[in-house]
């Protein structure tokens, strides 16, 4: 059998900067990509104050001052090497795989290897005495981040008088980048929050390059709007396949562009997508919760299985939306409601007290979570624009330093990359979803039956039984696969476990074709991930193959095509992609 990645997520991340060392690829397109592995989810439900840095600089300065031989100690370090510096002796260098230092200058420029070489002598150093202090595991990890962000911040690349390639981007052009980036930066700061902007948008349309599937709206409710998805082939399988989106960002992820649409996808192997539309909430629907989504997503199930005629409908849900899904299906199997016949999960951490080895869990504690719930609650919603300021804040080369080069520095527009669209076109959260997403870290209620009840009904995923395929991302920080994999055995030792090459998104967005593309597949009878690797077998290729062949089987008969949506009882209320997609 084939090996899986046994270790965790950063040896992915390893080997995706291996790539990037040999990426010959314009810049924006490489910007792109990384961005792209980096998408929202619930991490950002937590935000992190300012109470919350001092107190943490705090915390580190009173462990550095009783450990003054480890300060010592680093200090010497740094003036030794960097006397080796200013003397044209110093060995140290850059990671060959960091991008911030891939201009030749770097190193044939004496002024700018003295520069790169005593930063990156400095941050190692603060780095290495952060991680002596002799700290509590929650403040050393808090302490851990707000340092990473310190240290990336202050990297000489993010400065246009230290940057060799924006010094001769602004030779180059005679000045013409300086004044594209002064425009772009004035842009931002009016219109983006004061963040980079990630995304060219004016390049997209919802509904004409991106979305763009033939559908119908068959159901709307005041949540909700259901799609369901015009066949492509003559016949096709009578059972439908429910999509259960996250209620952070829009629905669409499933249908960007042509070549990466799983709606497409699937139309094109006989398969019924009918496709949760959420609506995004304002201040008035503050007092929607999960039983609110759940009663909702009811409704359009019984939509779904009345108008295709089917007892019982295959299901879907990635991220939160894998949350709301399995909060459903527990709910109707507490009832013995059998509505369900398949479940299908994608980038899922159901254990949310799970080891993630997430610098997120830095922000986690009972006083910050009252504080967010406390924002929210005053506000009536979680604003999407201030969810993705906060992850960008966690993931800061990628999110943001590399669009200040890009976008300021060289004066360039930012890439234009469906993925970084979607992400961008950001929802809100209603006060009470917020605050009971907040709810589970605590309570558990996926592993602690009956922590959690919908419309007085008690959740117990031990009654739950069905098929059950789930996929994690190799390189999934956000989502580890590890603790992915600790959902797919919430759901029985028989569950299938895809292990996808990628990360949050990409790992779902991986279409028949890629030339890069694996997965591992295995069941889920062993306890340990690590255990689980050294039985799974490796496959070359994407895993939508495997899951339509999946969902061929759970599917039932074939059946004509439909020659029209809808039912005398569901009737057409418009057109694919619908209108909540369009609320701002």
């Amino acid at each position: 059998m084939a090996k899986a990645p046994a270790k965790d997520s950063r040896d992915g991340e390893k080997r995706g900067g291996e790539e990037r060392a040999r990426d010959t690829r314009p810049l924006a397109e490489q910007i792109a990509d990384e961005a792209a592995e980096n998408t929202l989810a619930l991490n950002p439900l937590v935000g992190l104050r300012t109470q919350d840095i001092a107190a943490a600089t705090g915390s580190v300065l009173k462990a550095l001052a009783s450990h003054p031989q480890a300060l010592a100690e680093q200090w010497l370090a740094f003036t030794s090497e960097f006397t080796k510096i200013v003397t044209g002796q110093s060995e140290i260098a850059a990671d060959p795989k960091d991008r911030r230092f891939a201009d030749p200058a770097w190193k044939s420029s004496r002024l700018h290897k003295a520069v790169m070489q005593s930063y990156v002598a400095w941050s190692k150093s603060v780095t290495e005495l952060v991680a002596k202090t002799d700290l509590p595991e929650k403040d050393a990890a808090r302490a851990r981040l707000i340092t990473s962000i310190f240290v990336d911040t202050m990297a000489p690349s993010n400065n246009p008088a230290l940057n060799p390639t924006a010094i001769k981007t602004l030779v180059d052009t005679g000045g013409k980048s300086a004044v594209s980036g002064l425009k772009n930066f004035l842009d931002d700061m009016t219109r983006n929050g004061g963040l980079p902007s990630s995304v060219d948008a004016s390049k997209f349309k919802v509904g004409e390059n991106l979305a763009n599937s033939p559908g119908t709206v068959v159901f709307r409710n005041e949540v909700l709007e259901l799609v369901h998805y015009t066949a492509t082939t003559e016949k096709v399988y009578q059972r439908p396949l429910l999509v259960v989106p996250p209620q952070i960002n829009k629905y669409y992820s499933v249908d960007l562009s042509p070549d990466k649409s799983m709606i497409k996808f699937l139309l094109s192997h006989g398969v019924q997508p009918y496709c949760v539309s959420w609506r995004n909430p304002t201040p008035e629907q503050r007092d929607w919760g999960l039983d609110t989504y759940i009663a909702a997503l009811d409704e359009a199930c019984d939509a779904a299985r009345e108008i295709t005629g089917s007892d019982t409908v295959n299901i879907m849900g990635s991220c939160s939306g894998g949350i709301t899904l399995s909060t459903y299906v527990a709910w109707l199997a507490a009832q013995q409601k059998e509505k369900i016949n398949a479940v299908i999960l994608a980038v899922c951490v159901l254990n949310t007290q799970a080891d993630t080895d997430s610098d997120f869990a830095a922000l986690v504690t009972p006083e910050t979570i009252m504080a967010a719930k406390q924002m929210s609650k005053a506000r009536g919603i979680l604003d999407g624009h201030e969810m993705a300021k906060m992850f960008a804040w966690m993931r800061p080369n990628d999110l943001i330093w590399n669009y200040w080069v890009n976008n300021y520095l060289l004066g360039n527009a930012p890439p234009a990359f469906d993925v970084l669209y979607w992400n961008a076109d950001t929802t809100r959260l209603p006060a009470r979803l917020h605050s009971d997403f907040l709810d589970l870290i605590f309570t558990n209620p996926f592993m602690n039956s009956g922590k959690m009840s919908i419309h007085g009904v008690p959740i117990d995923m031990g009654k739950v039984k069905h098929d059950t395929y789930v996929i994690g991302g190799t390189t999934d920080h956000i989502t580890p696969w590890k603790a992915v994999y600790q959902t797919a055995r919430l759901y029985g030792d028989n569950t299938t476990f895809i292990l996808s090459n990628s990360g949050h998104l990409q790992s779902l967005l991986n279409p028949p074709g890629n030339p890069k593309a694996w997965y591992v597949k295995g069941k889920t009878r062993e306890k340990d991930a690590d255990a689980w690797t050294a039985k799974a077998e490796k496959h070359e290729g994407s895993w939508w193959l495997d899951w339509a062949a999946y969902l061929k089987d759970r599917s039932g008969a074939e059946i004509a095509a439909p020659k029209a949506p809808g039912s005398a009882r569901h009737k057409p209320v418009g057109s694919a992609p619908g209108t909540y997609v369009f609320e701002p």
